[in-house]
């Protein structure tokens, strides 16, 4: 697992200090509307997003946005050859804040479907995520810090599938898995682009169909299961070229009751570049290590351009 994630983590660490150089003003994260993982996160997953409650904000602030991202590519005679196909992703994320004097809440849900159709091969799934995200926070005397409370949902939409056995076999479906986890603890931000949390956590996998349980970590037969534990995590977001952001997050759940070499690890890193007011680009790469579902490490990298539009 350390070899394949050390690429990864070398490549991260050097680009924080260089965009410190060349970044712009932070934005907030609650700015960009984007999606941010797959499902896992905790999709968890996702990645969990990052929900950011402005100093100066009081009162309720609200904000959705909509996402259709997609590729085609079509061969005719072409003596490179090639297969025709055609790609698209559709994605909405809502916000709500609240913030009064100490206490600040935010509610988000990120909700993203893709499918791939290629010619010769049927048509394939491509992203599923349905996450739903709540955050309390207390303000401490020392504005860097505070105690925090967190509440997460995350599941898919459609069955997933794995291509290479024939027929294609089932790996997961709607509620199966589905995640809850609670987080309670104290977090550390001393400025917009970086924040860091720690505390205990409670996680509830959920896994409706049976078939299915002991791909999740539960016994054969069983539908639900219950992990208590404790949970860290890291998070930067910020501009670091004009017009294009980096989003990267480092999430892990530790079970008490298991070893160290358990513990779920969510990796997530997202460059979202800004053509104009409505068309963007983005680069997602995703490193999840779950021994749950395998002991080999989960990678995920996604280039995607498309249209984005703010309702709300």
């Amino acid at each position: 697992m350390h070899k394949q994630l050390l690429p990864a983590v070398l490549l991260i660490l050097l680009f924080i200090p260089f965009s410190q150089v060349l970044g712009q003003e932070a934005v907030e994260i609650s700015k960009l509307i984007e999606d941010k993982e797959d499902i896992s996160a905790r999709d968890m997953s996702r990645i969990n997003s990052e929900v950011v409650v402005a100093d100066t904000l009081d009162g309720w602030q609200v904000n959705w946005s909509t996402g259709l991202n997609g590729s085609q590519a079509s061969y005719s005679n072409w003596s490179q050859g090639g297969v025709n196909t055609i790609s698209v992703t559709a994605s909405t994320a809502f916000e709500a804040k609240y913030r009064k004097d100490r206490f600040a809440y935010a509610f988000s849900t990120n909700l993203k479907y893709g499918k791939s159709h290629l010619e010769g091969e049927g048509t394939r799934k491509t992203d599923d995520r349905i996450a739903v995200n709540n955050k309390f926070n207390y303000l401490f005397n020392n504005p860097n810090w505070s105690a925090f409370g967190n509440i997460n949902f995350n599941t898919q939409f459609d069955e997933g599938l794995r291509y290479d056995t024939d027929p294609p076999t089932l790996i997961s479906k709607f509620f199966a898995p589905a995640y809850f986890t609670q987080i309670t603890g104290v977090a550390y931000s001393p400025n917009n682009y970086f924040a860091a949390e720690g505390g205990l956590a409670l996680k509830e996998t959920i896994v409706s169909d049976t078939t299915l349980s002991t791909r999740y970590g539960l016994e054969a037969g069983e539908t639900f299961r219950f992990e208590p534990g404790y949970s860290l995590a890291l998070s930067y977001e910020r501009e670091v070229f004009a017009n294009v952001r980096l989003i990267s997050s480092v999430e892990t759940f530790t079970n008490l009751q298991r070893h160290l070499d358990n513990t779920d690890v969510n990796f997530s890193n997202e460059l979202i570049g800004k053509i104009n007011d409505v068309m963007n680009m983005s680069l997602q790469f995703v490193v999840i290590y779950d021994s749950d579902f395998s002991r080999e490490v989960q990678m995920k990298q996604v280039l995607s351009a498309g249209l984005s539009y703010s309702i709300l």
